[in-house]
């Protein structure tokens, strides 16, 4: 039981930290890329893919974080139940949730988008906006990471 233990809580640490990395890689690199495209059109659907794909993955991955997390703190004795572990899967619960609060707020510009008519700064916003979800999702997960490693760390697993 111990190893499996240990198994959950290295799982959960490690996807914690892929999607700390996600969201740095789209906050300072993808995303800024691509307000540097000639024409709105091409931006829109490439920002349109970024987000679907990037959507995909950091749910998985903060999905696989949090039910590794919770079930390390669930098979763990009483004696061994550290907070750590429900603290990161918290971490790793809200950096996947800010997808919803980010849906909510864009359908709008979706709907505008639909029409045909592509703005460049409709799309310029949509971009900024999305890059600060994912710089707010970075230093959620990231937190949640450096916890996960420390709390592994004190408990020499």
């Amino acid at each position: 039981m111990p190893t499996s233990i240990a198994l959950c809580k290295f799982v959960g640490t490690v996807t914690l930290g892929l999607l700390t990395g996600v969201s740095y890689t789209l906050s300072t690199q993808s995303l800024p890329s691509l307000l540097t495209l000639p024409s709105a059109k091409p931006a829109a659907y490439t920002l349109n893919q970024t987000a679907r794909l990037a959507t995909l993955h950091i749910t998985t991955l903060s999905t696989i974080s949090c039910i590794s997390l919770a079930t390390a703190f669930a098979l763990s004795s009483p004696r061994q139940r550290h907070p750590y572990l429900l603290w990161t899967s918290l971490a790793a619960a809200s950096s996947g949730l800010l997808n919803f609060a980010m849906d909510a707020s864009t359908r709008s510009s979706a709907a505008i988008e639909e029409v045909g008519e592509i703005n460049g700064e409709q799309v310029e916003k949509k971009a900024r906006d999305l890059q600060w979800v994912e710089f707010v999702r970075m230093g959620v997960s990231g937190v949640g990471f450096v916890m996960g490693v420390v709390g592994i760390w004190g408990d020499g697993a």
